[in-house]
């Protein structure tokens, strides 16, 4: 994934660029940029975040940036923001989201105008210049804008900062947020609200699906009105939205609490205790024990100042041991009960297997396991929040593979939540993560927790519907 924040201001919006940027670091752990433009003309420093957070690597930057108006970025694979001439003018550009097309538009690039490529990710074009490709066959940035958006298969939310002001636009389905905050002198646009309160700043409104705006220390210039289409990504709730942020006017952390609760309505196992998995199962965890009227207590404690999210690097090993070391057990709260704990999903299940292998090592008496979502069955499309490899990494794949003796043509038969194939796919993953027992959330239960319309959210890796 990755996350975003821009501010325009009539004064040196550095320190809120720096702040505000750096509330999005839950969501990267690859690399931190950040561009500004002043007097000086544009200013521009990209870190590797691998093994420092992005404050430590950005704290000289800020001293020697100057600027009032500004755009930053968390990333988990290139590099951003990139610095781009053309003939619209200079201006720096991030995105956000995964372009699914974009060798067959690199392709159409080179038929056109473009004659190579700069910057390569990992082997890779970066998505981001290729989007700046596109932008720049515009006769404006708006209608370059509007005319990248159209192509680009997958999803894309952009800032770019211009002489002129910061261009924002959202992905035109509305899959990731961008949203407008101001205070008196300065107006802001973030992926995550959670960045406003401590800056001072309110929230206006989200933007809408495909709208572009164009933002100064003036105001908020709409270059183009929203489209009616909506499909925001509903792991936005479930898993990697930051719990202080609020979403098409939903909060994530009551949202989860309502995910639990509703688990909770559906259960009747007997606990000692409740927990969540750290950090984005604590909030469902909240609503399940409230909900059932049971205690909630912390079995493993995460140690935060050092281990980054651990579901980013692509070796498994390194995933691994990363889970391993950022969550500590107290024997004390595990050693002779019954404990259930619950998770925003399960994507492989490797790293869950190791957690529940140590509290049994620690003497827990039972294990159970509730998901705030159904079995992921298909691997998203639109949005980079996984490194999986293959839809086969998936734990729902994997036991219908088991149950099938191949890999299976058609996952419909497994949607059902009473079906038996559905059943026994939950069994074989309950078996192999060495759990007494395991449920998962209906998904007409996890769409009503989030309180959205249906229609306007997108549930692909769960049904296909997106």
């Amino acid at each position: 994934m990755g996350g975003f924040f821009g501010v325009a201001s009539k004064r040196d919006c550095v320190d809120d660029l720096f702040f505000g940027t750096d509330y999005h670091s839950h969501l990267g752990t690859q690399r931190g940029g950040l561009a500004v433009w002043g007097r000086a003309g544009f200013q521009r420093q990209i870190h590797d975040i691998r093994n420092a957070p992005f404050r430590t690597k950005f704290t000289e930057d800020v001293g020697r940036m100057r600027g009032r108006r500004g755009i930053g970025v968390i990333s988990d694979y290139e590099d951003q923001p990139l610095l781009i001439a053309s003939h619209l003018g200079a201006y720096a550009i991030v995105t956000v989201g995964a372009v699914a097309n974009r060798r067959e538009l690199a392709r159409r690039a080179f038929r056109g105008r473009a004659t190579h490529f700069s910057e390569m990710s990992n082997g890779e074009l970066n998505p981001t210049e290729l989007v700046a490709t596109l932008i720049n066959q515009g006769a404006s940035f708006a209608e370059g804008i509007r005319a990248a958006q159209e192509a680009i298969e997958g999803s894309c939310s952009m800032l770019l900062l211009t002489r002129d002001g910061i261009y924002a636009a959202r992905d035109r389905r509305g899959r990731t947020p961008v949203i407008l905050g101001a205070k008196e002198g300065a107006y802001a646009v973030t992926f995550e609200t959670c960045a406003f309160p401590n800056l001072g700043y309110s929230h206006v409104r989200d933007l809408g699906p495909g709208e572009i705006v164009r933002v100064t220390e003036e105001g908020v210039a709409v270059e183009r009105p929203p489209l009616t289409e909506r499909k925001v990504c509903s792991f936005l709730w479930i898993y990697y939205g930051y719990p202080a942020s609020t979403y098409e006017g939903i909060n994530v952390e009551e949202a989860r609490n309502r995910c639990g609760a509703k688990l909770a309505q559906r259960d009747s196992v007997v606990v000692d205790l409740v927990a969540g998995i750290p950090d984005s199962g604590v909030g469902h965890g909240l609503g399940y024990a409230v909900a059932r009227g049971l205690p909630y207590r912390r079995p493993f404690v995460k140690y935060t100042p050092t281990w980054p999210r651990s579901f980013m690097p692509q070796d498994q090993r390194i995933r691994d041991m990363v889970a391993q070391m950022k969550l500590i057990p107290i024997r004390e709260i595990i050693a002779g009960r019954r404990l259930l704990f619950c998770e925003d999903s399960i994507v492989r299940g490797t790293q869950l297997r190791d957690t529940i292998r140590r509290l049994r090592d620690c003497g827990a008496k039972e294990v159970h396991m509730r998901v705030a979502c159904p079995p992921l069955m298909y691997g998203c499309p639109f949005l980079n929040f996984s490194r999986s490899r293959s839809e086969m990494d998936l734990a729902a794949r994997k036991a219908a593979a088991e149950i099938e003796g191949r890999p299976p043509a058609d996952m419909g038969a497994y949607l059902d939540p009473d079906s038996p194939r559905h059943i026994e796919v939950r069994e074989r993953i309950r078996r192999r993560l060495g759990l007494d027992s395991l449920l998962y959330q209906r998904l007409e239960d996890m769409i009503e927790a989030i309180g959205a319309p249906r229609e306007n959210l997108c549930a692909y890796c769960w049904n296909r519907c997106g």
